[in-house]
């Protein structure tokens, strides 16, 4: 299913569902950012809020941006904060929904749905302040070669959301290439056994100029 018509689709199911990959990436995302100072956060995939709402705690003011309608009015629903933005656009296409910079951009969840890194990291880049931090947190690649993908199930069935294989260096390249060098990165598990195959990996980011 097309991604944007599959996560219009979940928004009604997406808190409840039982979602592993979910709520690891949450973890992931709270540990790799917690003693990262930020002011001007942009959340690109915030989805129905799962993390905007810490990141809200931390910064004075939160963009969060989705492409999903759907779920960004689960997210209204959710989230008051008067210091939060909420934006229905594409990040694949021209970034022109903000003209700020940033001392954090954030992905989670969004870059397996994405063909060509390339352009997006380029454009997060634009609009980072010199020496700050992307993030980003993806279902692990070693989970994509299993076969393992976005999904969920309705009453109708198992649904599969239309998602692209991308390896740890394709997100480092095209992290180099806009001019961010890794920081930080980690790998996360369904279980203390790290000889299992890793689910959620985060990489942090910095802009070197």
């Amino acid at each position: 299913m097309d991604a944007k018509q599959a996560y219009d689709f979940w928004a009604s199911l997406y808190d409840s569902n039982k979602n592993n990959t979910r709520d690891l990436e949450a973890i992931a995302f709270r540990d790799m950012l917690g003693s990262v100072n930020f002011k001007l956060c942009l959340e690109v995939g915030c989805g129905t809020g799962k993390n905007t709402s810490w990141l809200a705690d931390r910064a004075l003011h939160v963009t969060g941006v989705d492409f999903s309608v759907e779920m960004l009015a689960k997210a209204r629903e959710k989230i008051s904060s008067s210091n939060v933005t909420l934006v229905n656009a594409d990040v694949t296409k021209d970034w022109s929904f903000t003209s700020s910079q940033f001392d954090l951009v954030s992905f989670s969840l969004v870059l397996e749905h994405i063909d060509i890194l390339g352009p997006v990291f380029l454009q997060a880049a634009k609009v980072l302040k010199p020496g700050g931090y992307l993030y980003i947190g993806e279902l692990h690649p070693f989970k994509q070669y299993t076969g393992t993908r976005a999904r969920f199930d309705t009453a109708e069935g198992r649904q599969l959301v239309d998602c692209f294989n991308h390896h740890i260096t394709d997100f480092t390249r095209s992290a180099g290439a806009a001019g961010l060098k890794v920081i930080d990165m980690n790998e996360y598990f369904d279980t203390p056994d790290r000889n299992e195959i890793p689910r959620i990996l985060s990489i942090l980011f910095q802009k070197t100029t």
